[in-house]
């Protein structure tokens, strides 16, 4: 039996009693991960980027594990949750303008203490002035613009995050900040999406992976050398606690820049399908979920319940969940996954009887847990614990 075959038959096994859809977290899985970015981190600590897990005991559990130390949020009403639920070390990785966010901050210690807000412009700064409701000091990380900027500027590889990119930029409004009552210049943030984010090894097209590799090789060695500038520049303002970079598919590279303290990490715990194709790891598949086969319409052919679960970015079939076990199926090219039904093609259908679940992997990490209450998490052939998502426990943060 295959390995893919034989983890096919323990989730089988494990959900037996349970109706589909359902999704699952394999903890050995999770766990083999975890270990892998420890160790690709070289000693650095890593911070768990919280909108990839999505999940406050699966959160939990990677914490309580050597080599990580606090999280990376997505939105200011997450990160309050989380400082009251006792998460001591909150980044907030993007900037908000959330007033009653603001209020509480400001006026509540146990927060105050534990979060870092992003910023990016002075205008952030007087927004949260606008709203203080008490005396308490607003931690404050900068982020810096990481894309690779070539031809004089005409052409630009990376997000469109941060307009801060050059040292002086940030010296000066780490200065602005220094002179400002009432906020604490703590932290830098760079996040090289474009090297962390795109997998190097492109399935059936060796001239665009090499191309990847040459771009994200030219990228990182400009970068390092701007974000060790900018860390200079920025020290000489502040002494900063922390310097934040990277994100699973960088890992090893961006924990070797003696500028960065620490790394940011997320989606490798879960290993989504989008983090398949790269030449420097290969993490497990942690996290599936499973539709039930409803109908046979012919030799070769399932339908199963569901399971349009696309996942954000820009429209392709990269967005789309993968049908994974039992291996060999694949969508109808007429129709994809749908809504309310999803044919699926493949001499495995023939095996397939009414009633059998059909596993799916995710297209990106977190997002999966916007579809689900609960994450069954399985330890072998059992499931062992039953995990409430942000969803599950009535907690919206988007």
């Amino acid at each position: 039996m295959s390995a893919a075959a034989a983890d096919r038959a323990r989730y089988d096994r494990a959900t037996a009693h349970l109706e589909a859809p359902v999704a699952i977290v394999d903890l050995g899985a999770f766990d083999d991960n975890a270990r892998d970015l420890v160790t690709r981190a070289g000693g650095k600590p890593i911070r768990v980027a919280s909108k990839s897990v999505r999940c406050r005991a699966l959160l939990e559990r990677v914490l309580a594990q050597d080599g990580f130390a606090g999280i990376m949020s997505f939105t200011l009403p997450e990160s309050l949750w989380l400082a009251r639920e006792g998460f001591d070390d909150v980044l907030l990785a993007y900037p908000s303008t959330d007033r009653d966010g603001f209020a509480t901050l400001t006026s509540d210690p146990k927060p105050a203490e534990a979060v870092t807000v992003m910023v990016d412009d002075l205008a952030q700064l007087d927004l949260i002035d606008s709203v203080r409701a008490g005396t308490e000091e607003v931690r404050v990380c900068l982020e810096l613009d990481t894309s690779l900027r070539m031809l004089g500027g005409r052409v630009r590889v990376g997000a469109l995050r941060s307009p801060l990119r050059e040292p002086e930029q940030l010296a000066e409004l780490a200065r602005a900040i220094d002179r400002r009552p009432g906020f604490r210049l703590v932290g830098l943030m760079a996040y090289e999406g474009h090297v962390a984010g795109v997998g190097d090894s492109v399935p059936g097209n060796p001239l665009r992976s090499r191309a990847v590799r040459l771009m994200q090789s030219v990228a990182r060695r400009e970068l390092a050398a701007r974000r060790a500038a900018v860390v200079r520049a920025v020290r000489a303002v502040a002494d900063l606690e922390f310097v934040n970079g990277g994100g699973t598919g960088s890992v090893q590279h961006t924990a070797a820049e003696d500028a960065v303290t620490e790394i940011a990490a997320g989606s490798g715990l879960y290993q989504p399908r989008l983090f398949d194709h790269y030449t420097s790891f290969h993490g497990r598949p942690a996290a599936l979920f499973a539709q039930p086969v409803v109908r046979r319409p012919g030799v070769g052919v399932v339908t199963v319940l569901g399971g349009g679960y696309p996942a954000s970015g820009a429209p392709g079939r990269d967005r789309l969940p993968v049908p994974y076990l039992p291996e060999g199926l694949v969508y109808d090219s007429m129709e994809g996954p749908g809504e309310v039904q999803t044919p699926l093609l493949g001499t495995a259908a023939d095996d397939l009887l009414i009633g059998d679940k059909v596993w799916f992997r995710h297209a990106k990490a977190g997002e999966l847990c916007e579809r689900f209450d609960t994450l069954r998490l399985i330890e072998g052939d059992r499931v062992v614990a039953d995990a409430p998502t942000y969803r599950g426990e009535g907690r919206t943060f988007l």
